[in-house]
Order: structure tokens, then C-alpha cells, then sequence
């Protein structure tokens, strides 16, 4: 009878031509999946996310669910869809879908589902898909892919801790080494953060960039070559004549009853006269070729700091803008925020110590010229220099011009002092407060021992730079310290 019997198992239908099968033959046996052989290295699956099995009854032949199917010639391509697969004679390839599925009779081939997973499983027929590695799939810049993080083990730990402490005391001889050149570099940064309101109050005034750093530049040679042309003349000569009459000066002191008592009882005189020959003065001078070669070291670095001043004057936007760029971005603008803040603050500092130096040096010189005090355009360069000097400076002028009044003259002398009392009280109560109102406010107690330590460090430039770095720190410590100590 060509009439083909239907049967219905787990919501799918199976129509044969020819005879009928015997019930207790399963269709579909040949569809079901073998037992996946398991992986060592593969945790097994949860119950919860296995993958659900058709186990719906089978439905009994006839029901509205039975469907014939339709053949066709030749073999048919494996669907995954909500709808019928249907299959012609010949070989067919059992799918994975939630309808339902017929074929014809022939070979089946089962296939694995495709659906969303994390790795394919040993034994399955789909593609084979490695593992990824770490790293592997990075993107590549221009030299190359990163490769895998070496291994640690203690060898290698040693052996990079050993390389880190050799290029650190590397560094530290280099540094050393370049000490001087890095002094000039610091004190060149300071005179241009100093000078940078200048440049920015002159651009304001419609000058060029360029044209503003060229005058405020060309002010700071001439107040250099004055304050030089102005000191060095009166030294020198001043020198040679103390020179010439030491002798005399070591005679008067052999004449005089006491000291020549002294003398007798030490052998002092000996000494005096052996250190008062001019030979060992020389000498202890270093010389033509020594006082040749402190002179040209002395100009090699003014030129060195003048021209680092200029640089920096010039590219001041831009370094400022480079330092920013390399703090992470999250924290770029609070880092700017407060820079800006630290930069306009020194600045401000800066250029009220140098107004208040001019001042007073100015100042002095008035009064020098008013009692008649020799060199008075020397000792006026001699205030404003020591003025600079935070908390001590403006004493150390003060004692060297009184010192030089009373050597002129003993009224002079005290004019002087008194001179100097009254200018003090003048400068703390009136000029300091008034020009520094923009610049950070720094502790008195501070600021001395900034200055004692800055001295001992780098001498008088270390003195002149110790104001504004406590000033920065200041302000760095309540913005940033202070607050994280508070939110905690």
C-alpha cells in the first residue's frame, strides 16, 4: 500500500513510504547525541545552564500536530528556525530548531547547536575556536604587539633590583656631577616665573610676545652691567689698596705695648708677617691665571642663566602647557587649577621682593649722597642685593653702609644707623604689606628657617629661592595635603 504511515515523537512528525516501522522503534535514534566525552581541564556545566532536552510526549498517529512532508530531490542544508525543516530524499542533516523537524529516509549526520556559547566542547563538529591568550589579541603600535609578562622567579626579581639600584647611584653621580649646571637651570626657572607678570602686563599694553620678553630682558642686562659696573671698580680698588698698606698696619699693631706683649708670648709676629707677604697673597688668591679663571666662570654663568631666563620667558605657555599634559587626565585640571595658582603667587612674590630691593636701594643711595659717604651707587647695588635675602637681607646692607660711616666719620656713622632703624619700620609696616598683598603670606618662623637652610644648601641663591618654594609648598599642603587628611 503506497500510502506511508505517519508517528509523531517529542512534537516532531516522521512520514516513511513502504511498510510502517514497529512502535517500539525509535526514528529518531539515529538524531539523538552520543555522551560528550569530557574535558579534564573544563569545569563541569551547572545544572542551570545545561541545555534543555525536548522531552515532550509523544503524540498519537492523526493529531493536528502530523504533518506529511514534502519531498524533493536531492540533499537539503541544515536551518535553525521557528518554522518546518523539510527534507528531500537522499542524506540528510538533523538541525537544532524549535520546529519541527522531517526527513526522509537515508543516512543522517547529527550536527551540534550554534547557539551562544563560550567555548566549543571537546568532540563537537562545529568550528574550532582556541582559547584566547592574554595579550594576544592587543592592539599592535608601531613596534610591534606586547608580549606575555615575564615569569617571576627570585633570579630575575634580584636581578632587576640589582640593575635598579645601579642606575640609581648612576644617577646620583650624574646629578652631582651636573649640580652646578642644574643650580643655574633652577635659578633661570625663578627669574623667569618672576619675570613672566612683566611679559604678560606688557602684551596686556599691546606689545608682541616676542617684542615684550626682548624689553623685559633688555631691563635685566642693564640692571646686571649697572649693578656690575657699579660694584666691581670700588672693590678692586679697595683691594689693592689694603694690599699695599698691610705692612704698615702690621707695624702699627708691633708698636703698640699690648698686642706687642701678645705678640712676644704667641710668636704671633711671625705669622702676621709671613701671611702679610704679598707673594703668599698671591697665592692664596690663586693667582693671574686664578682670578682670570674666576672671572670668565663668573660671566659663563650669567650668560648661561641669561639666556635659560630667555628661553624660558619665550616657550613659558608652552612648557607650562607640556608639565600639565603629562598628569593623568582625570586629574589634569585640579593639577592646573593649582599651578596656575602656585605660578601667579611666586610671581607676585618675585617681583614685590625686587620692587622693594630697588627701593631701598634707591633709597640709601639718596641718603649716601645726602652726608657725603664715599662710593654711594656702590653701597646703594650692596642694599638692594642683600634686600633680596628674606628676614636677614635688609640687615646685612644695613650694618655694611653704618659699618662704612663710622669709618668716614663717627656722626655719619650714626646718621646712619638711625638712618636704617627708621627705613626698616618703614619697609615692614607700609611697603612690605602693601606690595606683597598678592603674593602667599609665609610665617615669619618659616621664612627664616627657609632662608638659614636655603644658605647652607646653595649659598645666597639658595637664600633668594627659599621664599617662594615655601610659599608653593604652602599652598600645595592646604589644597591638596590638608584636605585629604580631613576627609578621612
Amino acid at each position: 500500500m503506497p500510502v506511508g504511515a505517519t508517528g509523531s515523537c517529542g512534537g516532531g512528525t516522521v512520514s516513511q513510504e513502504g511498510s510502517a516501522a514497529p512502535e517500539d522503534d525509535d526514528p529518531f535514534e539515529a538524531l539523538r547525541e552520543e555522551p560528550e566525552p569530557r574535558d579534564p581541564g573544563r569545569a563541569p556545566t551547572p545544572p542551570h545552564e545545561a541545555a534543555p532536552k525536548d522531552t515532550a510526549p509523544a503524540r498519537p498517529p492523526g493529531s493536528g500536530a502530523a504533518r506529511r512532508s514534502s519531498s524533493g530531490p536531492g540533499p537539503t542544508n541544515p536551518t535553525a528556525s521557528t518554522g518546518t525543516a523539510r527534507t528531500g530524499p537522499g542524506p540528510t542533516t538533523a538541525t537544532a530548531s524549535t520546529g519541527t523537524a522531517r526527513t526522509e529516509p537515508g543516512p543522517t549526520t547529527p550536527t551540534a547547536s550554534t547557539g551562544a556559547g563560550p567555548t566549543p566542547r571537546a568532540g563537537s563538529t562545529g568550528a574550532a575556536v582556541t582559547e584566547i591568550e592574554p595579550g594576544e589579541f592587543e592592539p599592535s603600535g608601531r613596534f610591534g604587539v606586547p608580549g606575555r609578562p615575564l615569569r617571576r622567579n627570585s633570579f630575575l626579581v634580584g636581578f632587576t633590583g640589582a640593575l635598579g639600584v645601579l642606575l640609581a647611584y648612576a644617577v646620583f653621580l650624574g646629578v652631582r656631577n651636573a649640580a652646578g649646571i642644574l643650580v643655574l637651570v633652577v635659578i633661570a626657572l625663578f627669574l623667569a616665573v618672576g619675570l613672566h607678570p612683566a611679559v604678560v602686563r606688557l602684551r596686556r599694553w599691546g606689545l608682541p610676545h616676542g617684542l615684550a620678553v626682548a624689553v623685559v630682558t633688555l631691563t635685566v642686562v642693564l640692571l646686571i652691567v649697572g649693578g656690575l659696573l657699579a660694584l666691581v671698580p670700588p672693590v678692586v680698588t679697595q683691594s689693592g689698596q689694603f694690599v699695599q698698606q698691610l705692612p704698615g698696619y702690621v707695624e702699627d699693631l708691633r708698636r703698640n705695648p699690648t698686642v706687642n706683649d701678645l705678640v712676644v708670648r704667641y710668636d704671633v709676629m711671625e705669622r702676621v708677617r709671613s701671611a702679610a707677604n704679598a707673594d703668599t697673597i698671591s697665592r692664596a688668591l690663586g693667582g693671574v691665571l686664578g682670578g682670570a679663571q674666576l672671572i670668565f666662570g663668573t660671566i659663563f654663568r650669567v650668560l648661561t642663566v641669561l639666556v635659560l631666563t630667555i628661553y624660558f620667558l619665550a616657550y613659558f605657555d608652552k612648557l607650562r602647557s607640556l608639565g600639565y599634559a603629562l598628569v593623568p587626565r582625570s586629574r589634569r585640571e585640579r593639577v592646573r587649577l593649582i599651578g596656575d595658582e602656585i605660578l601667579t603667587r611666586v610671581g607676585a612674590y618675585m617681583v614685590g621682593a625686587l620692587a622693594i630691593a630697588v627701593l631701598a636701594g634707591a633709597s640709601t643711595f639718596v641718603f649716601a649722597m645726602v652726608v657725603d659717604l664715599p662710593y654711594p651707587f656702590a653701597l646703594a647695588v650692596v642694599v638692594a642685593v642683600t634686600d633680596l635675602i628674606p628676614q636677614i637681607g635688609a640687615t646685612l646692607g644695613a650694618v655694611v653702609v653704618t659699618l662704612v660711616g663710622l669709618a668716614t666719620d663717627l656722626p655719619v656713622g650714626i646718621a646712619c644707623l638711625v638712618f636704617f632703624v627708621v627705613y626698616q619700620q618703614v619697609e615692614n609696616y607700609l611697603i612690605y604689606p602693601k606690595i606683597m598683598r598678592r603674593a602667599v603670606s609665609v610665617n615669619e618662623v618659616a621664612a627664616l628657617l627657609a632662608a638659614l637652610l636655603g644658605v647652607s644648601l646653595l649659598g645666597v641663591v639658595g637664600a633668594l629661592i627659599a621664599i617662594p618654594t615655601v610659599a608653593a609648598l604652602q599652598l600645595i599642603l592646604r589644597e591638596v595635603v590638608l584636605p585629604r587628611q580631613d576627609a578621612r
